[in-house]
């Protein structure tokens, strides 16, 4: 439900925000006093968090350098990213020359160039229509199985969850339930998620 922690929850696993009570552990390594930059974690906001001044390109090369001083690697590994999210031809452009999920694959292949062992995802896709949501969860789903990164995702989204989650946690109230499968906690919910569902 809205307002009971999930956006919270993740950018206290990120480490933008301390962690007030409690540890993180990630791979059984803990991280709770890690600076953000070192905990191996990228992040996928609702809002993309695009540059409207910049290009698509340097946009997604702000994942690699925010000086934007991107060496022949960088850049190659900037056209790659790119290339899979199917914008190459868009690279010159500004965000607001960009449909709403184009903007969405830019923030994206922002994430990819990064290279990062988690993404973690904040209702990226919330504010696009049904069919192009789809879309994006399928290729956010297609890139963490090509790369092998994990995937963390709030969303509010019932058909998201069945679409992409292996696991669930439940947040409700500012706690969090115990991890369970997607589909079980889907068709056997706890009293306060079928209350969430109708």
């Amino acid at each position: 439900p809205s307002g009971s922690g999930k956006s919270t929850l993740l950018a206290a696993i990120c480490g933008f925000v301390p962690v007030a009570a409690g540890r993180l552990l990630r791979e059984g390594e803990e991280i709770t006093d890690q600076h953000p930059g070192q905990r191996g974690m990228t992040m996928l906001f609702q809002d993309n968090n695009l540059f409207p001044h910049l290009t698509v390109r340097q946009n997604v090369g702000l994942g690699l350098r925010l000086d934007l001083r991107l060496k022949a690697a960088d850049r190659e590994a900037v056209d790659a990213a790119l290339a899979r999210v199917g914008l190459s031809d868009h690279a010159a452009k500004r965000p607001g020359a960009l449909s709403g999920g184009q903007q969405s694959r830019v923030a994206l292949a922002r994430v990819l160039v990064q290279a990062r062992p988690w993404v973690l995802l904040d209702e990226p896709f919330a504010a696009l229509g049904p069919a192009l949501r789809i879309e994006m969860l399928d290729l956010v789903q297609d890139l963490a199985r090509e790369t092998g990164a994990g995937l963390i995702m709030v969303t509010h989204a019932p058909d998201d969850v069945r679409r992409i989650a292996d696991e669930v946690i439940f947040v409700e109230g500012g706690r969090a339930h115990a991890p369970g499968p997607a589909a079980e906690l889907l068709d056997n919910p706890p009293p306060a998620l079928r209350a969430y569902l109708g």
